[in-house]
């Protein structure tokens, strides 16, 4: 096993509210590169918070988060579920900006919009294509720098599918070209395709499992 990119070691998470929420309690992970591992489990255990953590968005109130990579921005790529393309920008503009802000040649812009069927839409705004199509583009602009770490937060949310398994492609083949992919979902097609599924229960880690891809995976 390699060295893990990312580890926590009994993170602790609280936001403010009756009694405080306990979003995260006690979760210790490592997160290895070459993986597609999926945070699973039900509505409020926890999934964002953990991938927040791991990017580095929130910080714990109790434990520790390691990191190896270094402390370039385009190291870290993360998908949000709002999504966040600029308004202003067209499809392949959004997707070329993370380039244009780095000396860093990354992935071919109209490789990633061919592969993610987002060819035909280029030139056209966000608020002129489907959420479906955004997210896709959202997933383009994150693998724009080629990440050693790529999260996101139900980047299958808004898809038919026959798209969750484009998505779910281009995903495994990021994380086996030797990067670390870590996402959060609840579809099973995802879960079921993971190389891990880490699942969470009432903010704690409830099972670490490695499904033989294509099988059905625990559910939280």
């Amino acid at each position: 096993m390699t060295t893990p990119v990312v580890t926590t070691h009994s993170v602790t998470r609280r936001y403010p509210g009756a009694g405080r929420v306990t979003a995260l309690d006690g979760v210790s992970v490592e997160i290895h590169a070459g993986e597609l591992t999926v945070v699973a489990g039900p509505s409020g255990s926890g999934k964002t918070t953990l991938i927040s953590v791991l990017a580095g968005h929130e910080r714990p109130d109790a434990g520790t988060v390691q990191t190896r990579l270094g402390s370039r921005w385009h190291e870290t790529s993360f998908v949000p579920q709002s999504l966040a393309l600029l308004p202003e920008l067209s499809i392949r503009e959004n997707v070329e900006l993370p380039a244009l802000l780095s000396d860093r040649t990354g992935s071919d812009t109209d490789e990633l919009l061919r592969t993610l069927d987002l060819a035909h839409l280029a030139d056209r705004l966000p608020a002129q294509v489907s959420g479906g199509e955004q997210q896709r583009a959202s997933l383009a602009r994150a693998l724009r720098l080629s990440p050693a770490l790529l999260l996101a937060d139900e980047p299958t949310g808004h898809q038919d599918p026959a798209r969750v398994q484009l998505l779910l492609d281009v995903l495994r083949a990021h994380a086996h070209a030797g990067n670390a992919v870590v996402v959060a979902s609840h579809d099973e097609q995802v879960i079921a395709g993971a190389d891990r599924v880490l699942t969470l229960r009432d903010g704690r880690l409830a099972a670490d499992t490695r499904p033989a891809a294509g099988s059905p995976a625990p559910r939280g």
